[in-house]
C-alpha cells in the first residue's frame, strides 16, 4: 500500500487516497458528518480521481466511504446557510453566486456536478462500494460509477425529493428503467442493497461483513486488464448510453433541480423554516416523519 502525496497544494482532509497493487482506493473521509458532500470534499475528490486516471500504475478505482456510511448526501447545513441573506457576501466580489435566479442555480450545479461527472468520463473503471447510507448526493456519486456493489443492509435512495429538489444527476432510469425510477423518485423511499441488486440498481449485494473483501476482489480482478483495453470497453458502453441521450438527460436534470429550488410548496417552505428555527435534525424529522418506515419491501411470494 502507498499513501497518496499527490498534487494538492495542501494536505487533503475530506478524501483519502491509497493504492493497493493496481487499485486506487478513494475514501470519502468525513465520518463525523456521515461523509456528507461539502465543497471541500468534492474538490478533493476531483484531485483524487484525476490522480488515479493519470497514474500508469493504477488500472482500477474503488470508491468508498469511511465510518458507518458511504455518503449520507449533500451537506445541507452549509448549503442552506449559503442561502441566508446575512451570509451572502456576493456584493463584495465580482464572482457569480450559484443561487438567486434560475440561471445562476443551473450554472452553479453544472460547475459542481462537472466534478463527479469525471467518474463517467475518466478512462479508468470506477467501482462504488456502498455500505450504510447512500442517500441523495451519495447516489449522485455512486450511480455514475461503472459498477456498484452493496452490503445487503445498505440503504439507497433520494429522500431529498420530498422537500429539497430533484437529483441533479439522473442515472436512475438507465439502471432500473422508468417504473422503478419513478417509484423511488416520486416517494423518496429507500431500497436495501439486497433488493437494489434484484432490480438492477446495483450489480450485486453481499452480507455487510463481506462487502470489503468482495469489492476489493472485484476491483483487483478488473485491474488485471491493461488500461488500454479496459478504457476501450468502458468508453464503448458509455457511448451506447450517450446514444440513449444520457448526457442530455443530465443537463435537463440540473435544470429541473433548479426549477424545483424555486418552488414555494408547503413541504419546501416548512423545511426551510425548520432549518432556520431548529436546525437540520428538526427539518429532517419534519420532512421524513409523515412517510414513516421508508424502506421499500419487495414481495418474496412470487
Amino acid at each position: 500500500m502507498q499513501d497518496y502525496s499527490g498534487k494538492w497544494l495542501r494536505k487533503p482532509q475530506c478524501v483519502r487516497f491509497e493504492v493497493f497493487g493496481a487499485v486506487a482506493c478513494i475514501t470519502l473521509n468525513r465520518p463525523e458528518k456521515r461523509n456528507a458532500i461539502s465543497h471541500q470534499l468534492i474538490y478533493e475528490l476531483r484531485d483524487a480521481l484525476l490522480e488515479a486516471d493519470d497514474r500508469q500504475d493504477i488500472n482500477a478505482v474503488l470508491l468508498q466511504g469511511e465510518g458507518k456510511d458511504f455518503c449520507a448526501g449533500y451537506d445541507l447545513t452549509s448549503s442552506y446557510g449559503d442561502w441566508e441573506p446575512e451570509n451572502d457576501a456576493a456584493e463584495q466580489h465580482s464572482y457569480r453566486p450559484a443561487y438567486g435566479s434560475f440561471d445562476n442555480d443551473c450554472w452553479g450545479m453544472e460547475r459542481f456536478q462537472a466534478i463527479p461527472d469525471l467518474i463517467f468520463s475518466m478512462h479508468k473503471p470506477v467501482i462504488a462500494k456502498i455500505h450504510g447510507n447512500c442517500l441523495a448526493g451519495g447516489t449522485d456519486l455512486a450511480l455514475r460509477c461503472d459498477m456498484i456493489v452493496a452490503a445487503d443492509d445498505a440503504k439507497i435512495g433520494f429522500p431529498a425529493i420530498r422537500a429539497n429538489g430533484s437529483p441533479p444527476s439522473h442515472m436512475w432510469t438507465y439502471h432500473v428503467g422508468p417504473q422503478w425510477a419513478k417509484r423511488l423518485l416520486l416517494t423518496g423511499d429507500v431500497i436495501l442493497g439486497r433488493d437494489a441488486a434484484k432490480i438492477g440498481l446495483v450489480l450485486d449485494a453481499v452480507p455487510a461483513d463481506e462487502i470489503d473483501d468482495f469489492a476489493m476482489d472485484l476491483a483487483q480482478r478488473v485491474a488485471l486488464v491493461d488500461t488500454e483495453l479496459s478504457a476501450a470497453q468502458k468508453r464503448i458502453v458509455n457511448m451506447a448510453m450517450e446514444q440513449m441521450g444520457m448526457l442530455t438527460t443530465q443537463r435537463f436534470a440540473r435544470e429541473m433541480d433548479a426549477r424545483a429550488h424555486l418552488g414555494t410548496g408547503p413541504a419546501r417552505m416548512r423545511f426551510k423554516k425548520d432549518m432556520g428555527e431548529g436546525g437540520l435534525k428538526q427539518a429532517l424529522n419534519g420532512r421524513d416523519g409523515p412517510f414513516g418506515d421508508s424502506v421499500i419491501k419487495l414481495r418474496t411470494d412470487r
